[in-house]
C-alpha cells in the first residue's frame, strides 16, 4: 500500500504485558517530537512501505523485538501527522529488550497514563506522556483492557 505523503505517515505500537504498557522515554533533545516525554515506540513509514511492514521494522531497530503478531487498534488523522496505531502482546521480559533509541523503556500502568506522568530510574525523574500517547492509551484501555482487568 502507498500512502500519500503530503504529511508524515507514522506508525506506531501499544504493547501490552500484565495490563501494562510499554513506553520509550523519548530522548530529551530539543528539535525531536515529545523530548524527554514517555511516548509509543514507532516511527516514520517509509515510502512504498506499509503500515504495518513499518511497525515492525521500527521496533526491531529500537528495540531488538519481533513482534508475533499485530493487529491495527486506529487511524488518527492530524493536520500535523497520520498515526497508525497498532497494539500487540509484549511476550518477553523488560532484561530481552535492547533499548537503541531514546532514553529509558518501562512499563506504565493505568494509574501512570491517568496521571500523565512515570518515573524514570535512568533519569531518575518522574517525566511526562506526551499527551496524544496518553489520549491514546486511555482510548484502548477503555476499549480493550477494562473488562480484562476487572476479572483479576
Amino acid at each position: 500500500m502507498t500512502l500519500p505523503q503530503s504529511i508524515p505517515h507514522v506508525a506506531i505500537a501499544i504493547l501490552t504485558q500484565d495490563h501494562k504498557f510499554l513506553m520509550q522515554l523519548r530522548d530529551d533533545i530539543p528539535g525531536i517530537a515529545y523530548p524527554g516525554q514517555w511516548a509509543f515506540f514507532g516511527g516514520h513509514i517509509d515510502p512504498g512501505e506499509s503500515p504495518e511492514v513499518a511497525v515492525e521494522r521500527e521496533l526491531l531497530e529500537e528495540i531488538g523485538y519481533q513482534l508475533p503478531s499485530v493487529a491495527l487498534f486506529q487511524r488518527i488523522e492530524s493536520a500535523e501527522v497520520v498515526r497508525h496505531v497498532f497494539h500487540a502482546p509484549l511476550t518477553v521480559p523488560l532484561t530481552a529488550l535492547d533499548l537503541r533509541e531514546g532514553w529509558d523503556l518501562g512499563l506504565l500502568t493505568i494509574d501512570d497514563v491517568k496521571r500523565g506522568e512515570c518515573y524514570s530510574a535512568r533519569a531518575d525523574q518522574v517525566r511526562p506522556l506526551g499527551e496524544p500517547h496518553r489520549r491514546i492509551l486511555l482510548d484502548y484501555w477503555r476499549q480493550h483492557m477494562e473488562s480484562a482487568a476487572s476479572g483479576l
